[in-house]
C-alpha cells in the first residue's frame, strides 16, 4: 500500500483525489494548508506527496523547500500556473514532476505510480565517478566538488546515473526522460534543460562552457569523464 499525502486547499479536489487514490488501494493523508503539509511530511512518512502551489498560508514553493530540507520523498506539484518560470522554480527546488491544472485524474495517478517506482529504484548501478573537478559516489549518494561536499536531489542523481552509465556516449532525450521520470515521458525536453543547467552550476568548473555534461542539440546529452 502506497501512502500518499495530498496537499490542496480545495476541498472538492481533495475529496476527488482521495476517492481515486483509495480506489487504487492507496492510503491517503490530506492537508489543506502549507504548515500542516510540512508537519505531515515530517511525521507521517508518506511515500509520495501531491502538492498544490496555491495554498492559503505558505506558498507551495516554500512548502516544497521545507520538505526538501529534510526528506527525499517524491513530490508531484499541482498548479494552475502555466508559466515556465514557475515550473523551473519548482523543479529547481526538487520537485519530481509538475502537473498543470486542469488535469486528468488517471494521468495523475499514473504519475504517482511512476514516482513511487522511481523512488524505490535508487540503488546504485555504478559505484563512483571521478573527474579532475568533482566526485560522485553513487553507492552513498554523496557528491563533492574540489573536496567540498554538495547536495544533489534524487532526480539529479537519477539523471547523472543514466548519463554516467554510458560515459562518452550520446543518450537520447526520450531515453533519459523515460529512465529518470518514467515510461509515460518522452517529450518533456524542458525538464532535461532545467536539470542539466542546474547540474552544470553545481558541478562544472565553468557552467557556461561545460566539459563534462554536454548537450547535443535536438538529440540528447552525453557525459564526458
Amino acid at each position: 500500500m502506497t501512502r500518499v499525502l495530498v496537499v490542496d486547499d480545495d476541498p472538492r479536489l481533495l475529496r476527488t483525489l482521495s476517492i481515486a487514490l483509495r480506489a487504487h488501494g492507496d492510503e491517503v493523508l490530506t492537508a489543506n494548508d502549507g504548515r500542516s503539509a510540512v508537519q505531515s511530511a515530517a511525521e507521517d512518512a508518506p511515500d509520495v506527496v501531491i502538492l498544490d502551489l496555491g495554498l492559503p498560508d505558505l506558498d507551495g514553493t516554500e512548502v516544497l523547500r521545507r520538505i526538501r530540507a529534510g526528506s527525499a520523498v517524491p513530490v508531484i506539484v499541482l498548479s494552475a500556473r502555466h508559466e515556465s518560470d514557475d515550473k523551473i522554480e519548482a523543479l529547481d527546488l526538487g520537485a519530481d514532476d509538475y502537473v498543470t491544472k486542469p488535469f486528468g485524474v488517471e494521468e495523475l495517478l499514473a504519475r504517482v505510480r511512476a514516482a513511487v517506482r522511481r523512488s524505490g529504484d535508487l540503488g546504485p548501478r555504478i559505484a563512483a565517478v571521478r573527474t579532475d573537478h568533482f566526485t560522485l559516489d553513487f553507492a552513498e549518494r554523496r557528491a563533492s566538488v574540489e573536496g567540498q561536499e554538495i547536495r544533489l536531489t534524487p532526480t539529479e542523481w537519477r539523471l547523472l546515473e543514466a548519463l554516467c552509465r554510458e560515459p562518452g556516449h550520446l543518450v537520447l532525450q526520450q531515453d533519459l526522460l523515460r529512465s529518470v521520470w518514467g515510461p509515460s515521458y518522452g517529450r518533456e525536453s524542458n525538464y532535461l534543460r532545467v536539470y542539466a543547467n542546474q547540474l552544470r552550476r553545481k558541478l562544472e568548473p565553468d557552467p557556461s562552457a561545460p566539459r563534462h555534461l554536454i548537450t547535443e542539440p535536438g538529440l540528447g546529452y552525453r557525459f564526458l569523464p
